[in-house]
């Protein structure tokens, strides 16, 4: 009689099935060569796998037999996303097991190295989201550049920013432009940790998706599921307010806008490095440009078929997070930990996971330190080697 493995954690199944983008428990059956009950239920919790297929699940899901046993990395908060619904259920489920999984890394490194302070003001001051107006977030948005003497000029690099003021920042390849980021907290930690997406990513899109996260850290870390429910769309445009508020600043980005056309946004892309979309929803929030006229220069932009791409976006090189590659690079150099022991005590997951959701570059875990052959300098007394003998005295 086969026993079922001690220890089985059934939401580590649902969740490398999502990582692997499996659509069902009948596909996952399919890949075992098992009956579809008999997934459902490992994933329900009423069995558990037995040792061969236990390691049938690790080959086939390709993370280590161990990932089944350790507990997930959950949240006692909502994870902030755009929901949209024409994205795709597994794209959601598998950037919400990516925001896990950055949880994990992120937990292993900051057991070894310290993280910059948290330095996020509490800028509700015991208000909550629903009390909001759009004065008050636009003088947020004002006093937090003051706060972390960003001046009121462009900002330059939003990413460095939030892993600055202690932030945990990953970024990864989605599979579709319509998921852009996640906002989150482990539980029992108030380190925001901010998962971007880089599909068909560009510098000022990147600026603009982490300005919008960092609203969300500000503005809606104690939001319940519920809320979040009900109220997402003022939660959604609330970030959004924020973010315009933070890259283009009420009190100098608006004195640069000579002549609001599609021309003259476009020499402001340069300087500020934000959208010309963005910018002309900027003029609309602060009133500088009526309803018909943005309507116009909407009506504009598509002709000039801009919804594909807006010139410039390729000028600047996308800002990518640093802190966790920092972090595993330091532990392997200072001797703390080995590549390999990483891998197999510290993660469950494969290298390639680790490495996607920290930026550390492909191969890292298998790359060792370059080995430089080198070779004995020929003598000059004919070829042959020689030597003088130093004596050492005695002590």
């Amino acid at each position: 009689m086969r026993v079922g493995t001690p220890g089985f954690v059934p939401e580590r199944l649902i969740e490398a099935r999502a990582a692997r983008r499996i659509p069902s428990q009948k596909a996952l059956a399919t890949l075992l060569s098992v009956t579809p009950p008999t997934v459902s239920k490992w994933e329900n919790g009423t069995h558990a796998p037995d040792a061969e297929a236990l390691g049938a699940l690790a080959r086939t899901l390709n993370v280590r037999r161990e990932f089944f046993l350790r507990p997930t990395f959950s949240s006692d908060r909502p994870l902030f996303y755009r929901s949209l619904a024409s994205t795709y259920v597994r794209d959601r489920n598998y950037q919400e097991v990516q925001m896990r999984w950055l949880h994990e890394v992120s937990a292993v490194v900051g057991h070894y190295v310290d993280f910059p302070k948290i330095d996020i003001p509490d800028v509700l001051e015991g208000a909550t989201y629903k009390q909001l107006r759009n004065a008050d977030i636009e003088r947020i948005a004002l006093d937090l550049r003051k706060h972390w003497k960003l001046g009121e000029g462009p900002c330059p690099d939003m990413v460095g920013l939030l892993e600055r003021i202690g932030c945990i920042v990953g970024s990864i390849e989605v599979g579709t432009a319509k998921l852009d980021g996640l906002c989150s907290w482990p539980s029992g930690d108030d380190r925001p940790h901010i998962l971007l997406a880089t599909d068909k990513m560009s510098y000022p899109r990147r600026q603009m998706d982490a300005a919008h996260e960092l609203g969300h850290a500000l503005l809606h870390r104690n939001v319940s599921a519920e809320e979040l429910k009900k109220d997402l769309k003022e939660i959604e445009t609330q970030a959004f307010r924020f973010a315009s508020a933070f890259l283009m600043p009420s009190t100098t980005y608006p004195y640069e806008v000579k002549n609001p056309s599609l021309a003259s946004l476009l020499s402001l892309k340069e300087r500020w490095r934000v959208a010309v979309k963005a910018q002309i929803v900027r003029l609309a929030q602060l009133k500088l440009i009526p309803d018909d006229y943005k309507t116009t220069m909407y009506k504009l932009y598509s002709a000039k078929r801009w919804t594909r791409g807006e010139p410039l976006d390729d000028n600047w090189p996308l800002a990518a997070p640093q802190l966790l590659q920092s972090g595993l690079n330091l532990l392997v150099e200072s001797g703390v930990r080995t590549k390999e022991d990483l891998l197999n005590v510290e993660f469950t997951m494969q290298a390639g996971d680790i490495e996607n959701i920290a930026g550390l570059p492909a191969g890292w875990f298998s790359k060792t330190g370059e080995v430089v052959a080198l070779k004995l300098k020929e003598a000059s007394n004919g070829g042959e080697h020689s030597a003088e003998v130093i004596p050492f005295g005695r002590r």
